[in-house]
């Protein structure tokens, strides 16, 4: 248990999220971009911003949002794709700090991670100075990044705090002031609470967190279902869920936002194909076979559309998951314009946890598609994602 002054503190959770991540590392490395706008994100018509420098947001550009308006809003911004590797990089540098910290890390993306702080004051001092000493010596090791960390007694209220000063800041929240921390706030600060749900709260007269603490948690129920129940008890900072060092893998996916919609199955089979083969190389580079396959698309209304199914064993054979993205292609109505393809390779398990597909008539084809997978690997690796194409693909 953790003690600040009087107050016993039953866990420290601690929320650690780097600061407009990418765009940060590029202003790093790019000292002619250093406070200026910059928009790092894909640079084709529909493109997509990954993140904006804090120079950009004043103007009212944000993640998420389509890269043509962020560049109207923000016409004298500096536009970059992303450099994943150089940030997968950076991010690992990152989790190494963490782990110098706390042996239980769940990390939630490249640049965003929970730790399990409790019962390390005698190493670290009270919950304010574990937050002060991890963001030092992230800038260090990153050379000048910022991070901004909250620390709390459960996983929501840590987030929720270090969002809060953003960027380069440090909130704690101690158990006998997490009520008095959340109820001013919004109700979209909630965990699960997007616009249509922050919609039917404020229909019911709920603005803020404390108007969801202070409902009936039955007529939450009734307009919400099971979730209205469980955002109650979040605006009340009920929250128990660990902190898992080992998150595991649950899925492995690739999509692509076309230029223009497309319409049938033959302008989509070449995207699938791509999809399929990004899927295997992460498989096989993971050491992992799917059991199962997703294909997802979007129309050009912007409504989901996605179907899956089991394979008959563990792949991770680009043959075989082109094969059945392509079975559950015929179920879709492809009468309708579709703006992004994407599919995703799910029930994984370790290669030699599991027999990879096929059976004694299909050894010899097995044994030939693997090495075939492979050499197209390290073709790829080496010359790019494009150095291969197959027939019927476009230039």
């Amino acid at each position: 248990m953790e003690r600040q002054g009087e107050e016993i503190w039953p866990r420290v959770i601690l929320h650690a999220d780097m600061d407009a991540f990418f765009a940060a590392v590029e202003q790093r490395d790019r000292p002619e971009l250093r406070g200026k706008p910059l928009l790092v994100g894909g640079t084709g018509n529909r493109g997509v911003v990954s993140t904006a420098s804090y120079e950009a947001r004043p103007f009212g550009c944000r993640s998420a949002m389509p890269m043509a308006q962020a560049r109207r809003l923000c016409p004298h911004a500096a536009v970059l794709p992303p450099d994943f590797e150089r940030y997968k990089a950076v991010s690992e540098v990152v989790m190494g700090v963490f782990a110098r910290f706390s042996p239980l890390v769940e990390p939630l993306s490249l640049d965003e991670a929970f730790l399990d702080m409790t019962g390390a004051e005698g190493l670290f001092g009270p919950p304010e100075e574990m937050g002060r000493r991890i963001r030092r010596e992230v800038s260090e090791a990153t050379r000048g990044l910022t991070i901004s960390v909250g620390l709390a007694p459960c996983k929501f209220v840590a987030k929720v705090a270090s969002d809060f000063r953003k960027p380069d800041g440090l909130v704690v929240v101690p158990p006998g002031e997490v009520t008095a921390f959340l109820w001013p706030l919004d109700v979209s600060r909630l965990w699960g609470v997007g616009p249509k749900t922050r919609e039917q709260l404020e229909g019911m007269g709920l603005r803020s967190i404390g108007d969801v603490a202070h409902a009936p948690p039955e007529r939450l129920e009734r307009r919400l279902g099971e979730w209205g129940r469980r955002i109650h008890e979040l605006a009340w900072g009920v929250d128990d869920r660990p902190v898992l060092s080992e998150r595991e893998t649950k899925s492995v996916g690739a999509e692509t936002t076309l230029e223009k919609d497309v319409v049938g199955e033959g302008p989509i089979r070449p995207h699938l194909r791509k999809a399929a083969a990004k899927v295997g190389r992460h498989l096989r580079a993971e050491g992992l076979l799917a059991g199962a396959v997703r294909v997802k698309l979007k129309t050009s209304g912007f409504r989901i559309l996605s179907r899956q199914m089991a394979l008959a064993g563990p792949t991770d054979s680009d043959r075989e998951l082109e094969r059945a993205a392509e079975m559950l292609l015929g179920q879709f109505d492809l009468t309708i314009p579709v703006r992004l393809v994407g599919m995703a390779a799910f029930d994984l398990s370790p290669a030699g946890q599991r027999p990879a597909q096929g059976d004694l008539f299909s050894v010899g084809d097995r044994a030939r598609e693997r090495k075939l997978d492979r050499t197209l690997d390290e073709l790829r690796r080496r010359f790019g994602e494009d150095a291969v194409r197959w027939g019927g693909e476009e230039e």
